[in-house]
């Protein structure tokens, strides 16, 4: 019976291979040209002068101001408007934007994945055609996505966030405590979150991850705000136990990215050889100087606002939300002070009134950077990032640039995103073309 459950499961993902080769031979991409367009290639402050790019299959192929000799390829006129790379979210939670807490930790998960599943798609019209997942059973939604049975943005997916007893995403019940050993929990059932605490224990879990086909690790090194456990001046992980994560990781080619707030945590973790740091809203001078000096890399987020407005948090979760919040400015100002390498992202949880402003709080950048430096920072800064998972990056090839021989994954945007970032909050009406691996998914101006 085991030998046949075996072959079952080999039958059945040689199975899902095949499928996914033959769907997307299906969607293969006609070429395209885009005429008279003005660049932003992800990293530069002005636009290019008015030029042509032609695409073939899923990469730029040309980019001249001369006439390219087309062939058969769709022409889109772009006259007065900007071609630029498609959006990356470097923190995104693929299954956890729509559901609400209540859903996500109890509810059916079949109905979460359609959810998902739905919101992949309204991602992917916002203009967003990468994100890094940064915890969550996401490995199915992507293959889906790949697969062309969905429309989705590309998934960077870490697999399920490793946490400590009573750490940042452990949602148990007291009356589920104590816990019997090798008992797992609904969310390690559904491989959302795995409880660890040990150091083998953490080995195990990083490299199950890394078995799914996690292109980077996710570990909780501090507390967090939506967790009923967690305050956020807790430190979880010893330094053995990260250390533990980021040898596992580094043995597989890739890298260890934690949730820190504090000073502590963020410390003990760059200690532990860990490379990216998500949040630190509540790091102090010392701890971004040693960011800078250890060459690692600050993915967080522009949190604003008053708790109040979080939908969904528990009164205890929004007193902890206001120190956070009034962390945001602090850290953005270290950012500039020390030029430490930043990633942009949202952390949407459990909101999914909030996940369509996505865009807008791209645009609130500007409180702190220019037009052309928020931009970069979501499309070749963000493109960089991901390319630290080496040999574990499931796309293989230049994100967040307009250049030849990177992946055709593009805007074509009404206006000049570099002199109005304001044009980010309304996809809908100022994204006029979206491409991504070089097929188009939205062309208005066909209609």
């Amino acid at each position: 019976m085991r030998m046949y459950t075996q072959n079952k499961f080999i039958v059945t993902s040689t199975l899902l291979f095949i499928s996914a080769i033959y769907i997307n031979a299906n969607l293969a991409a006609a070429d395209t040209l885009f005429q008279n367009v003005r660049i932003f290639d992800g990293h530069s402050s002005e636009l290019s002068s008015p030029s042509n790019v032609l695409v073939k299959g899923n990469r730029v192929d040309t980019i001249s101001t001369g006439p390219i000799d087309t062939g058969n390829a769709t022409i889109v006129e772009g006259s007065s408007m900007t071609l630029m790379p498609g959006l990356i979210d470097a923190h995104w939670h693929t299954i956890l934007v729509r559901p609400t807490a209540q859903q996500a930790i109890l509810g059916d998960f079949g109905f979460i994945n359609i959810l998902a599943g739905a919101e992949a798609e309204a991602t992917l019209m916002r203009g967003f055609t990468t994100v890094r997942d940064m915890g969550g059973p996401s490995f199915g939604l992507k293959l889906a996505i790949d697969a062309g049975v969905v429309p989705g943005p590309r998934i960077y997916p870490s697999g399920a966030m490793l946490t400590t007893t009573g750490g940042h995403g452990d949602f148990r019940f007291p009356t589920e405590l104590p816990r019997e050993p090798g008992h797992l929990t609904r969310s390690e059932v559904i491989n959302g979150s795995m409880i660890v605490d040990s150091p083998d224990e953490v080995r195990m879990r990083v490299r199950e991850q890394l078995m799914l086909g996690a292109s980077q690790i996710k570990l909780t090194a501090g507390g967090g705000v939506a967790s009923p456990h967690s305050p956020l001046d807790v430190s979880t992980f010893t330094e053995e136990e990260l250390r533990a994560a980021t040898e596992a990781a580094e043995n597989w080619g890739t890298y260890v990215a934690v949730h820190a707030y504090t000073p502590r945590a963020i410390q003990r973790a760059i200690r532990a050889g860990v490379k990216v740091i998500e949040h630190a809203h509540l790091m102090d001078e010392e701890t971004a100087k040693m960011i800078s000096e250890n060459d690692i890399w600050l993915s967080t987020q522009p949190f604003v606002g008053e708790a109040e407005d979080w939908v969904g948090l528990s009164p205890d979760s929004q007193d902890k939300l206001r120190l956070v919040l009034g962390g945001t400015n602090r850290v953005y100002e270290l950012v500039k002070k020390y030029n430490i390498k930043t990633a942009f992202g949202t952390d949407i949880l459990f909101d999914a009134s909030a996940a369509t402003q996505q865009g807008a709080w791209l645009a609130r950048m500007t409180r702190w950077f220019t037009p052309s430096e928020a931009l970069e920072m979501v499309t070749g800064r963000n493109g960089e990032l991901l390319e630290m998972s080496g040999r574990r990056n499931p796309y293989p090839g230049r994100l967040g640039v307009v250049e030849e021989g990177a992946f055709a994954d593009l805007l074509l945007v009404s206006g000049d995103p570099i002199a109005d970032l304001g044009l980010m909050t309304d996809a809908r009406t100022n994204f006029k073309v979206i491409m991504k691996d070089g097929f188009i998914y939205k062309n208005t101006l066909l209609d």
